[in-house]
């Protein structure tokens, strides 16, 4: 009867009931929900679903798949990773550092850890492998042309990095300090990947919240931009048609990215990884002697790198984590972050528009944050709405690439000034 009674107790159904673990029953519906968002209405399936299932495996009472004590205080704690027992100076460590009394309470001295599948899977965020990995194979399936036939566009992939800077200071006078304040701001950027990166580094203990709100953001730029770009301008302005873009020579797509890292790695050397990636990835593609190399960064590589990425994000979000009102202060930021993004780039064209003689219209700006290609299709969208034989798309594109570089340049600064 004992033995039963034993076998009862080590269930998850049983262990629901003991402590805060009622606080993972609410991150399960969480996470069952973000699958319906995912598989249902297809909001960035790709990325959503692996973070809903990895949220769903990490709340499980008695999974033991993820163990946030083995990256407390924002390290890897190498020694624990190898079996080291718990000691009473590592825990006094790590409430001098700040570690939450939800994290330090699941363990005790003497206590060693056994490592799970989704703790050797999350060394490839905390270490920043996965973001860069993503970065290559975003810039292998992205063409550059567009930015280089229209250079003014540069401008308004920087602009729509207001959204960033303007979270950022909302977020301190919210209470942030500055390394959590820079990483729910870089939301404003509409790159996931970038935010994980920032988060992974200056504030890992929000890295499940600000990756959610990121991707969720992210699949409703389609909602969110429309109504904002069309407050800001006039229906003459959504009318403006623009001149086809000239070619652009393979010559200049190959010198490119060489360029571009050279001049970002040596300005904010902190965004050399990320904006290396990104380019090793354009060069692959542009340069027609990688032709399966650049395949597989498109394709394998990517997929793989996705859903490792996924998971061990969504497995990020433990309900002692995550049901925090800091979590509903960083979904409200986010929106903010958009909001400022998509402004920043409209109202830039707006000011472009009095000193030049061929108008830009200024529904491309929003593209200028980095939600590729769909920032592009919305200004399309809305350019047609107005004017049925306006086609914006590949203008928007400038602004759009634009977007992701200005993104990784903008972390870069972030880490340089609280990393």
């Amino acid at each position: 009867m004992q033995a039963i009674l034993n076998f009862c107790e080590q269930t998850g159904f049983y262990q629901f009931f003991q402590g805060d673990n009622w606080k993972c029953a609410i991150m399960i519906v969480v996470a069952v929900v973000l699958l319906f968002l995912g598989i249902v209405k297809k909001f960035e399936p790709l990325l959503l679903v692996p973070i809903a299932v990895g949220m769903l495996v990490t709340n499980l009472p008695g999974a033991e798949m993820y163990h946030e004590i083995l990256f407390a205080g924002g390290h890897v704690h190498w020694d624990l990773f190898g079996g080291a027992p718990i000691t009473a100076e590592f825990i006094a460590e790590m409430q001098a550092a700040g570690v939450s009394e939800a994290v330090l309470s699941g363990v005790a001295v003497g206590q060693t850890v056994s490592v799970g599948l989704i703790d050797v899977l999350y060394l490839g965020i905390k270490l920043g492998i996965y973001p860069c990995l993503i970065f290559m194979g975003v810039g292998a399936m992205t063409d550059f042309g567009p930015l280089i036939a229209n250079p003014k566009s540069l401008l308004l992939g920087a602009a729509a990095q207001l959204g960033i800077f303007m979270t950022y200071v909302g977020c301190r006078l919210l209470g942030f300090t500055g390394a959590e304040a820079s990483s729910v701001g870089i939301i404003g950027g509409a790159d996931g990947p970038t935010a994980i990166f920032v988060t992974a580094m200056l504030a890992p203990a929000l890295l499940g919240p600000i990756a959610v709100s990121a991707y969720s953001y992210m699949a409703l730029v389609p909602v969110i931009q429309p109504p904002i770009m069309k407050a800001l301008t006039t229906k003459e302005e959504r009318q403006i048609v623009m001149k086809p873009l000239r070619e652009v020579s393979k010559k200049e797509k190959i010198i490119f990215p060489i360029v571009v890292t050279i001049f970002v790695a040596l300005l904010v050397p902190s965004a050399a990884p990320l904006i290396a990636c990104l380019m090793f990835g354009n060069l692959a593609k542009e340069c027609g002697v990688l032709d399966r190399l650049s395949k597989t960064m498109q394709n394998e590589l990517m997929n793989i790198v996705t859903i490792f990425l996924g998971v061990s994000v969504g497995a990020t979000a433990t309900g002692a984590t995550f049901l925090s009102p800091k979590t509903l202060m960083i979904m409200g930021m986010g929106i903010v972050a958009f909001g400022f993004g998509t402004a920043g780039g409209v109202l830039l064209a707006k000011f472009m528009n009095l000193f030049l003689k061929e108008k830009i219209n200024p529904l491309i700006g929003s593209a200028g944050v980095s939600a590729v290609p769909m920032a592009a299709r919305v200004s399309q969208k809305v350019g047609q709405e107005a004017n049925p034989g306006n086609f914006l798309l590949m203008h928007a594109m400038g602004p759009n690439v634009a977007g992701v570089i200005g993104s990784a340049i903008a972390a870069g600064v972030l880490i340089s000034l609280f990393g």
